[in-house]
Parts: C-alpha cells; sequence; structure tokens
C-alpha cells in the first residue's frame, strides 16, 4: 500500500505570486477580516516598480543603509529594488511560494522563514526593513514587545528599524466621529486575517496596526529611539528606531 502524500500547507498568497509570475496576471486574492469587509487583493500589487510605490515605501528605502534584512519580502520589490542600488540585501517570507517567486527573479539572498525564526539571529544587520504596513508581522501589542527584544540580537550597532504601520481608529467612529470602541478589550488595532486564492484558504493570522503614540510607547519602553519620517493621507506613517545606547 502506498504511503499517503504528505500534506501541503497552505499557501494562497504564494500560489497567487507564483501565477502571477508565469503569467497569469489578473490573479487575485481575497481577504477576509474581523474589522473590514471583504476585499480583492491582485497579485500585481506585490509585484511594483519603483515609481509605482507609495511615497513613504520610496522613502524608506531611501533611509536604507548597510546590510539589509527584508521582513515579509513577498515578491521582492523592495530587495530587488536595494539590490540594483548595490545594497547586500537578504529577503524572508513565512510563504513558499514568495520565497520561490523572489529566487526566480532574481533576489540574490532568499529565505523561507517567519519573523522570530532564531536563524534568523546568526547574523547582524544595518536596517531591519519592514514595509507594506509591515509592522504588522509583530500580530499584536505582546507580539511587539516581542520583536523588539528580539530585533536587538539581529540589528549590528548602529542599525535601525525602518517600518511603516497606520492607525486604524477611524474604522470605529460613529457618525458623528467619535471613536466607539471596548477600551477594556482586545488593542482595536489588532486585526484578524484570512486570505484565499481561487478555493484554497489560508490559515488565519494576526496583524498589527499601530498608533503612532502605542508604537513610541511600546519602542521607548525597549530601549529604542523613535523617528517619525512621514505619514500619508491614509493615516500610515514610516518610523525609524534605532537602540538607544548603540
Amino acid at each position: 500500500m502506498p504511503a499517503a502524500a504528505t500534506p501541503v500547507s497552505a499557501d494562497p498568497l504564494g500560489h497567487a505570486l507564483l501565477d502571477y509570475l508565469h503569467g497569469r496576471l489578473e490573479a487575485t486574492l481575497t481577504v477576509f477580516s474581523d474589522v473590514a469587509e471583504e476585499e480583492p487583493l491582485p497579485a500585481s500589487y506585490f509585484f511594483r516598480s519603483l515609481w509605482e510605490m507609495p511615497e513613504l515605501e520610496r522613502q524608506a528605502l531611501e533611509q536604507c543603509q548597510g546590510r539589509v534584512l527584508d521582513l515579509g519580502a513577498g515578491a521582492g520589490c523592495h530587495a530587488l529594488e536595494l539590490q540594483s542600488r548595490g545594497f547586500e540585501v537578504k529577503a524572508i517570507d513565512a510563504s513558499a511560494g514568495a520565497v520561490q517567486v523572489m529566487q526566480a527573479r532574481g533576489v540574490h539572498q532568499v529565505a523561507h522563514h517567519d519573523l522570530r525564526d532564531a536563524a534568523l539571529t546568526h547574523e547582524k544587520y544595518d536596517t531591519l526593513l519592514m514595509l507594506m504596513n509591515g509592522l504588522g508581522l509583530v500580530g499584536s501589542l505582546d507580539g511587539l514587545a516581542d520583536f523588539l527584544r528580539h530585533a536587538r540580537q539581529l540589528l549590528a550597532p548602529g542599525g535601525q528599524i525602518l517600518a511603516t504601520s497606520s492607525d486604524i481608529s477611524y474604522l470605529y467612529e460613529d457618525e458623528d466621529g467619535a471613536l466607539v470602541f471596548d477600551l477594556n478589550g482586545p488593542y482595536h488595532g489588532e486585526v484578524t486575517y484570512t486570505m484565499q486564492y481561487g478555493a484554497e484558504q489560508g490559515a488565519a493570522f494576526h496583524w498589527l496596526f499601530a498608533g503612532a503614540g502605542i508604537l513610541q510607547d511600546y519602542a521607548e519602553e525597549a530601549g529604542y529611539e523613535v523617528e517619525f519620517l512621514g505619514e500619508d493621507e491614509q493615516q500610515q506613517y514610516l518610523v525609524r528606531l534605532t537602540l538607544a545606547n548603540s
């Protein structure tokens, strides 16, 4: 009797990116959350050129220095742009399909890692890059505190974290503009998502949208200096974190 096939983990994002790479330009994910209606997410969004990126992302790329670790790198658009400028970049993603896409597109150093994989701490980086609301990878406020501790092991002396995040409190405004959320419940920026591509649905995952004030509180508590570099009309901001004693 033949052995049963090993189940393959669902990877809707990776499969959408692979399909787009192989010519299915209409490939689109559906994103579900516990705070908003379902939304389409075209795979093409992950393949943007420099001038298709929002201003905050272009600004972040200008601020990169030294050896860069691109966290949650997707299809590698930021890593490829930095490579073209002569940077040494390592790009990681938890999606196996995304890793394949980046390898096929020519990202020199690619690895299949989760944000907190211990294997990452074997090397040091001058810039940790977290774009496309990338700070959300930490998942929750507790996850943010954990990540800020973990990042100390990743940063070279004088290193920096460049990240974007958003304040989504506007989702909780009533008709008069007053905020209506439970102050005794979980932080309103902790969101649960699932992604679906065709018939394939991925596991639920947590994402953090951290308002600037609470991000500053957590970062300073963890020993970082905080510099806000820009904000856009969608209340997304770019922040630089550096260790206060480095």
